[in-house]
């Protein structure tokens, strides 16, 4: 047995003596560098590509076979234009597997690596011709076993590109090292790169450390430690960055796939908002026909311009499988703060579901919210709203039908959305009261200060780009609204928008003693165009234009009709191109700022003095002039509201006129003509002639107008009137004298 293993020995001995003695005359005698031309003819005829061999290629035989090259470079198929190129390359595999028909790769190093891959137009790529289609596999062939000492890869940069779509993606400064890669054998993975794309647009650097064990036979792969850190800009993200870490496992023959100790922060920043989020999953199993989550949380931060937004969302166990899964309590935390408030919300309810048809059932949902500020009533606010939820993903449709307490307001309503990237939404509300002035942001001191000054700075335009998008269809009714301080009850609102165009009608109320009903378009495809249609009937005008817009000028009651259009980008723009029609008739009001019955009383001492002269005046909030009856109709061409036809009636005056007010300019020239009633008794039991027409003349701006009286034009209507009564006195006495004479 000793002599048999003995003679063994010596044999394998002599064997590899002689294999070493080959290796060694082979290393010494053969150049491979003499067959570079008809490597590179081969590779001409075969390929139709230009080969390059610039760097010497050097053989090793001991104790592996192995070929090192210089700068290598391919080109495109039948071009001279450069396809891919390497600065430096290694490959070896293990001599003695060899012996028994085995290919075990030993090393891989690539350095400076450059290739382009291109997709044409029409379909193809640059690299269809080195794929190989139609080479038949050997079926005797033995497959290679990975049983790599080391990976080297280092500064490489790879490149796509879609001249179809435009799209292109770059990985560059690719580094990638290992160790031992085999089966059943842990492997330290240290990998780097960068991703600059287009569609989407990235620019992402990353680096992954993680150690990687695999079984190719049993399909069984597992990341233990795994460290990713990344940073960069991604679409409209900048100052992204992104670490993860954990344990992962996949077994592909079973689909099975498991998480532990999985946490993934992100930070960044999208246009001025920063944000912040965590996933943290202790426990997460994925199987084929089961899954499991065990206190999956994930919590998000918003810091923007207009207040701060954090949530938090918890599973605290997730079961189920690809067709049926359920949580007991899912829950979704919001508190969002702005300047001025704060807002809690808290979602709740069991969650089911089915992720292979993507359906999720929040069938108990409650909504709890909470409210506080100085603004809001007592300070602060809460309420509760209970539903259900259905969401299908696959169909990409949301249903809710929710009924309670939100903010100080009690609703019930139904709101549908079909399709997510565009969504229409339909929907069907009812809410018994609501005062959007609490949530709106308050005119601060410095915004009321700067608004003299805005001529100074360009005007903002006017921003509906939002609806654009917008597809909207249905029904608000409201029992008592407040906006911008105007108040009104039994709202009802009909909405439709799609592509930009919307419109509201009915868009009915009971405002101020009153009613109103029309409607409201907005075209918002090109240039900015509303049209209004409003008929309001027996309003309080006094009290709806002091709530809404603090303008003091007119007292009474009656109707008023509206059908104006406007279009532009701006406020003012509008404004200056405004076109239709006004209408008013009211009753029992007044006209403040000026008593002109009273300014008249007091012009009768002119009279006998030998003239009189203009009066021109602010308006004075003491002093109105009273009517019973108001009417005027405005035609509005280009902003301005021209108006001929007044007719204004009171007591002891009669009021008619003709002007403009100049709505694009906030300025108006009018002149109204006051005509005395023919029997006026003035302070302290005077009398005044009637019947004299006053002209009054209303010109300036909005926030100082001026009203001017024509006394002039009064004394010479009233000189006028004696001078006649006197004349028809005198020939009335001769008359009189000369008919007694003839008679004698």
């Amino acid at each position: 047995m000793n002599r048999i293993l003995k003679y063994g020995l010596i044999g394998v001995g002599a064997v590899v003596g002689i294999a070493v003695a080959g290796g060694a005359y082979i290393a010494a005698t053969f150049n491979p560098n003499d067959y570079k031309a008809a490597i590179i003819q081969a590779v001409k005829d075969s390929k139709q590509r230009d080969l390059h061999i610039n760097g010497d290629i050097k053989l090793s035989f001991f104790p592996s076979i192995g070929a090192t090259m210089g700068k290598v470079s391919l080109s495109e198929f039948n071009s001279d234009k450069e396809f891919a190129a390497v600065e430096h390359a290694r490959v070896s595999l293990a001599l003695m597997p060899l012996l028994s028909k085995q290919m075990i790769v030993n090393e891989v190093a690539v350095s400076g690596l450059n290739a382009t891959l291109v997709k044409y137009k029409n379909g193809p790529t640059n690299i269809d011709d080195l794929l190989g289609k139609d080479e038949k596999k050997n079926d005797d062939s033995q497959p290679v076993k990975f049983d790599i000492a080391s990976v080297s890869i280092e500064k490489t940069n790879l490149i796509y590109r879609d001249e179809g779509t435009g799209a292109q993606y770059a990985i560059r400064d690719l580094n990638l090292k290992t160790g031992r890669i085999a089966n059943g054998a842990p492997s330290k993975i240290d990998l780097s790169f960068s991703v600059q794309a287009n569609q989407p647009k990235l620019d992402i650097s990353a680096q992954l450390k993680t150690t990687l064990t695999f079984d190719l036979e049993k399909q069984r792969y597992q990341l233990e430690g795994l460290d990713l850190q990344a940073g960069g800009a991604a679409l409209d993200i900048s100052n992204l960055t992104l670490n993860a870490g954990g344990d992962a496992s996949a077994d592909l023959t079973t689909q099975e796939f498991s998480a532990s100790k999985f946490t993934l922060h992100a930070t960044g920043k999208k246009a001025k908002d920063n944000f912040e989020a965590t996933l943290d999953a202790p426990a997460l199993s994925l199987a084929k026909d089961k899954f499991s989550g065990d206190k999956l949380t994930l919590n998000a931060k918003l810091d923007g311009a207009s207040g701060n937004i954090a949530a938090a969302l918890s599973l605290p166990g997730l079961e189920g499988n690809a067709q049926s899964f359920k949580s007991s309590a899912f829950t979704l935390d919001l508190d969002m703060k702005q300047p001025e408030q704060a807002f809690k919300v808290t979602l709740s309810s069991p969650l089911s579901g089915n992720f292979q048809a993507r359906q999720f059932n929040l069938s108990n949902l409650t909504v709890a919210v909470k409210a506080t500020g100085d603004k809001l009533p007592n300070k602060s606010v809460s309420s509760e709203m209970k539903g259900s939820v259905q969401v299908d993903a696959l169909k990409q449709s949301v249903q809710a039908n929710l009924a309670g307490g939100l903010l100080q307001s009690q609703i019930r309503a139904k709101v549908g959305v079909n399709g997510f990237t565009n969504p229409t939404i339909r929907f069907d509300a009812d809410v018994d009261q609501f005062d959007a002035d609490l949530y709106l942001p308050k005119k601060s001191a410095d915004a009321t200060r700067s608004a003299s000054a805005k001529t100074a700075q360009p005007e903002q335009p006017l921003d509906l780009s939002v609806l654009r998008k917008l597809n909207l269809d249905g029904s608000l009714r409201i029992g008592a609204l407040k906006v911008a301080n105007v108040k009104s009850a039994k709202v009802r609102l009909d909405v439709k928008a799609h592509n930009g165009l919307v419109n509201v009608s009915p868009l009915s109320a009971n405002l101020y003693q009153g009613s109103m009903n029309g409607s409201l378009s907005v075209n918002a495809q090109a240039s900015p165009s509303i049209v209004i249609r409003q008929n309001l009937s027996g309003v309080n005008v006094a009290a709806l234009t002091g709530d809404a817009a603090n303008f003091d000028t007119l007292e009474g009651k009656g109707n008023v009709g509206i059908n104006l259009a406007m279009q532009g980008d701006t406020v003012s723009a509008m404004k200056k191109t405004l076109n239709g029609n006004l209408s008013l008739n009211l009753t029992d009001g007044a006209i403040k700022g000026i008593n002109i019955a009273k300014k008249l009383r007091d012009a009768q001492g002119m009279f006998g003095k030998g003239g009189a002269s203009t009066q021109t005046q602010s308006a004075n909030k003491e002093e109105k002039t009273d009517f019973s009856e108001l009417k005027a109709t405005f035609k509005v061409n280009n902003g301005v509201a021209h108006n001929d036809d007044l007719s204004v009636k009171a007591p002891l005056l009669r009021l008619t006129g003709n002007g403009d007010i100049n709505i694009g300019n906030d300025s108006m020239n009018y002149v109204a003509k006051a005509t005395l009633a023919k029997t006026l008794e003035g302070q302290g039991g005077r009398d005044i002639v009637g019947g004299i027409t006053v002209p009054v003349r209303v010109s300036g701006a909005f926030s100082d107008l001026k009203y001017t009286l024509d006394f002039a034009a009064m004394v010479g209507d009233t000189v006028k009137q004696k001078v006649q009564t006197e004349v028809k006195t005198k020939l009335q006495d001769q008359l009189k004298s000369g008919l007694k004479g003839l008679f004698r």
